[in-house]
């Protein structure tokens, strides 16, 4: 290997940190879950709205993770984050416009959803849903150093974001959907919880009071597991009340991840550098429950 692909690799390494390409699985579920209920209800589908939906949930996904680093640049929480955009680049105020820029054009989308449509409500649904986003780290607020984060995203991936994904379809609304995006809200709030582990010790410097410095690991990492086996329970309850259909079962194929998730955080919660990679499994368990319980309403 020559000296600069030694160079070159590492630095890969950070720019592919940075951006999180598995987490963008995050912002696309709730759009298929909530466009897969609709299917199973209604029998309507309309791809061009699907595929809209799904780019801005990207852009404004990516609004959000851009400028969550430039508001935890501010705090000094990220002082040891070599994969934050704002250490890679040292532009401050570039990385703040190019989230900005993201935030717009996936706005922009929304907007053409509802002008198409001729009505507002799901643009002020995802407004709502951006104004959840900024109040996790943004000044003045910055909930997400209370410990709040996993309830506002809870919110805003689920019960809000599939609302929106659904009435973009339908028009109107569903119980079974409002169900469904529990799931995917407990989902989705796992792989913000798994990613407190690793960065206690930053935490507590910063004054930042997530779950898990609140907690302590160990006791964290016994929530974590009635955390997650709350997923496998809850469909099964659906399904057995009627609200879901039996092939939305399949979600259960994730299971596998879900333990291997627990035995590795119960394991090495104390550990950070053996934890960090906790909230990766955490995006596995996320995208196959997710994947799979919108599979079994197009099945149903």
């Amino acid at each position: 290997m020559t000296t600069k692909q030694i160079l070159y690799y590492p630095n890969t390494k950070l720019w592919m940190a940075a951006i999180k390409p598995p987490m963008y699985s995050v912002a696309i579920m709730p759009i298929w879950v909530g466009t897969a209920v609709a299917f199973a209800e209604t029998k309507i589908f309309n791809g061009v709205v699907f595929s809209i939906f799904v780019t801005a949930a990207i852009l404004i996904l990516a609004w959000e993770n851009i400028s969550n680093d430039v508001f935890d640049s501010e705090t000094g929480i990220d002082q040891n984050k070599h994969h934050s955009l704002v250490n890679l680049t040292g532009k401050k105020s570039l990385v703040f416009w190019l989230g900005n820029l993201c935030l717009g054009l996936g706005l922009l989308g929304i907007l053409a959803i509802a002008f198409w449509q001729k009505d507002p409500t799901v643009i002020g649904i995802i407004l709502v849903c951006c104004g959840l986003g900024y109040m996790y780290q943004g000044p003045p607020f910055r909930l997400g150093y209370q410990g709040l984060g996993e309830i506002l995203c809870f919110f805003a991936f689920g019960p809000l974001g599939m609302g929106a994904a659904y009435y973009s379809q339908t028009q109107t609304w569903s119980i079974t959907n409002l169900a469904a995006s529990a799931v995917v809200g407990i989902a989705t709030s796992l792989i913000l919880f798994c990613s407190h582990f690793h960065q206690v010790k930053d935490d507590i410097a910063a004054g930042k009071r997530s779950p898990i410095v609140r907690l302590g690991t160990a006791k964290g990492a016994l929530v974590l597991i009635w955390f997650t086996a709350s997923i496998y329970p809850l469909t099964l309850l659906f399904v057995l009340s009627g609200l879901f259909p039996v092939w939305t079962l399949l979600s259960w194929v994730s299971l596998p991840f879900a333990i291997k998730l627990c035995r590795h955080v119960q394991e090495n919660h104390n550990q950070p550098e053996k934890v960090s990679n906790c909230k990766f499994i955490a995006v596995a368990v996320h995208f196959w429950a997710c994947l799979l319980l919108g599979v079994g309403f197009m099945l149903g």
